[in-house]
């Protein structure tokens, strides 16, 4: 009987070992706590992190990333090259003390993946992968965090980057407890409006002649019909995503922008290769015209699309955290 209780001691040492050698550069995230929202037809998962936990906390800071279909944080080999990334650009080192903070997951798609191989998005990311879908998950798991957690919180702050931004200007319009709001390296047009847009650009710069540019332009117009003739098409996609995800995301931002009446910070690196600063300025336009004084509007001159730099040498300079520090500033000030 002893031998068979040392046995099953043993044999559950190994798995844990086991356990943490596949798992051991995720193991390196122990710090987020994980947490779920489970509804009939759906489960929510989200990550804070949060020292001394979140009931310490009086604040809530909340990360919407962009368009991807990766992990938070993944390791993987390929052709003979280990590879790490992320998908999370802050120093956590970085976030207040006073704030906890949190992170959701793409249905379908890992918090962290140490399999050795590149992760591959299930099929049910495709299908969820719209504009509605995400703002629905973090308005759910903001009210999750507020009801469940037992926490008064002070703050719930958004920042929503990239294709982030088009979520937390939806989000923002929908949920009222969020206090403020970063909208940053979005557009203020449709999306499909800055593809013609840069079109545009190449024939100012002489990359194109007029005649190719209208040629590519009405290009683009036949695809965009296609597009929204089929808005919920998995199967089909163009520049890496389904047309559904193209048709829902088609939304222009500034028509949920203009229902925020709560502090809306917007970032933007002129030197933006993926969202034309041009159509960001329709921001502060819309917002003059229509009369609304809740909107800081900071265009960062050398700043690229990740608000990274390049100095002269061509070396890259990360300036994320100096664009955070000085929104949190604004935050503490609004």
């Amino acid at each position: 009987m002893k031998d068979n209780i040392n046995m099953k001691i043993w044999i559950f040492i190994f798995l844990l070992i086991c356990s943490f050698l596949g798992n051991s550069q995720c193991d390196k995230y122990r710090m987020y706590e994980h947490y779920k929202v489970i509804e009939k037809k759906d489960t929510i998962n989200y990550h804070i992190y949060a020292l001394g936990g979140i009931k310490s906390k009086e604040n809530l800071l909340v990360f919407i990333h962009g368009s991807n279909s990766k992990p938070f944080y993944e390791f993987f080999e390929k052709d003979g090259k280990k590879y790490r990334g992320s998908t999370v650009p802050f120093d956590l080192s970085s976030i207040p003390e006073n704030y906890a903070f949190v992170i959701v997951s793409k249905k379908g798609i890992d918090f962290c993946n140490d399999k050795k191989v590149e992760f591959e998005p299930p099929k049910e990311y495709y299908q969820n992968l719209s504009l509605s879908y995400r703002a629905n998950q973090y308005d759910k798991v903001i009210n999750h965090i507020s009801n469940k957690h037992g926490t008064k919180l002070k703050k719930i702050v958004v920042i929503g980057h990239s294709e982030g931004s088009d979520v937390v200007a939806k989000l923002g319009a929908m949920n009222k407890k969020i206090t403020h709001i970063g909208f940053w390296s979005g557009s203020g047009n449709s999306q499909l409006y800055d593809f013609p847009l840069f079109i545009r650009k190449e024939v100012l710069q002489g990359k194109l002649t007029e005649e190719e540019g209208i040629e590519e332009i009405n290009s683009l117009f036949e695809k965009y019909s296609d597009i929204m003739d089929n808005p919920n098409e998995t199967d089909k996609s163009w520049y890496g995503h389904p047309y559904k995800r193209w048709a829902n995301f088609s939304e222009p931002p500034i028509e949920n922008l203009l229902q925020i009446d709560i502090p809306l910070y917007v970032a933007m690196g002129a030197k933006d290769n993926s969202v034309p600063v041009e159509s960001t300025y329709l921001i502060p336009v819309e917002f003059i015209r229509k009369g609304k004084k809740n909107l800081t509007f900071k265009v960062y001159p050398r700043l690229d699309h990740s608000f990274n730099e390049k100095s002269k040498e061509g070396k890259v300079i990360r300036r994320w955290n100096e664009v955070f520090t000085e929104f949190m500033s604004w935050v503490r000030l609004n």
